[in-house]
């Protein structure tokens, strides 16, 4: 049962942790691109920031909703994979790795994205899009969309890794553990 307990820790703190990510990343892209919510994210959550007391606030309710389902997926991938593990200090450190390996990953490639998107040959986005075409800073707007996806990107790539990572773990612990015929 303490093993199930862990696991249902590992996706609550991940859901409570991703959403968190997206509260900051948002006030952050906010402040490169305040466009990206007024014309993009707020009409796409049926958001009105008068309701939430101004854009800021509606940003970071947008941050939280955006982001804290994929701490659902990551808090049950790394929680259910940890089970793999019969020590429970063992099983604790290492998902925290896990879990540490994501948020970095997650990190790295929102910053990637942040460079990938001012890097762009813009010119060539802002012909193709309609919404981009009226808006006061299109380069800025993309930028944030880079930040974004590449964030989204990262934290299953993370995901995939902090997963590798446990299993690799419980290998190094299987092959220590084995005794070996001389």
């Amino acid at each position: 049962m303490t093993k199930f307990r862990g696991c249902f820790s590992t996706i609550v703190l991940c859901c409570i942790m991703a959403g968190i990510y997206g509260i900051l990343i948002d006030q952050l892209t906010y402040t490169v691109s305040p466009e990206y919510y007024t014309q993009y994210k707020f009409p796409l959550y049926h958001i009105n920031p008068f309701e939430f007391g101004g854009d800021r606030m509606a940003a970071i309710v947008i941050g939280f909703i955006a982001t804290w389902w994929t701490g659902l997926f990551i808090g049950a991938g790394i929680g259910f994979t940890g089970l793999i593990f019969e020590n429970q200090r063992i099983r604790r450190k290492n998902m925290a790795i896990a879990v540490l390996i994501v948020l970095i990953t997650t990190l790295l490639l929102g910053v990637i994205g942040y460079f990938f998107g001012v890097m762009i040959e813009v010119d060539e986005v802002v012909e193709n899009r309609r919404l981009i075409q009226s808006l006061a800073n299109p380069v800025d707007f993309i930028v944030v969309g880079y930040v974004h996806q590449y964030s989204y990107v990262g934290a299953f790539l993370g995901l995939f890794l902090g997963i590798s990572f446990l299993f690799t773990q419980k290998a190094k612990s299987n092959f220590l553990q084995a005794k070996f015929a001389v």
